[in-house]
């Protein structure tokens, strides 16, 4: 894992080139049951809450939720905000019937938005 890690520091220094976005589910996809939900990432890092490296983070999901108006604050964590700060890069979501936007949000080390935040178009799914 470390070989990993060090070799996603080399990425280069520009974010605004980095772009976060759903694999899936598509934007107007309906579930009956559980939602699989896998995370894409470009010209960016994936590295574990706690441990900073250059031009890395990890994957917050929001749940019908706004982004944050402060991004200078740590992502909030709840069932609106969830984290995978182990580096995750997917996820199943057990939600009850209804409509949901969902949100991905590249958070640092400390779960804080970069400074240049990388963050998805929102997507609305439903569960049946």
């Amino acid at each position: 894992m470390k070989k990993t890690l060090l070799a996603l520091s080399t990425l280069s220094a520009l974010t605004s080139a980095s772009e976060v976005y759903f694999i899936e589910p598509a934007n107007g996809d309906k579930f009956k049951g559980d939602v699989k939900v896998v995370f894409g990432l470009s010209d960016f890092g994936v590295a574990p809450a706690g441990i900073k490296l250059p031009n890395t983070g990890h994957h917050h999901l929001l749940i019908n939720a706004e982004l944050p108006v402060d991004m200078s604050l740590p992502i909030r964590a709840d069932f609106n905000h969830r984290h995978f700060g182990l580096g995750q890069t997917e996820t199943v979501l057990s939600l009850e019937p209804g409509t949901y936007k969902l949100q991905l949000l590249m958070g640092n080390h400390l779960h804080i938005p970069h400074e240049d935040p990388i963050y998805s178009e929102v997507i609305t799914i439903t569960v049946e």
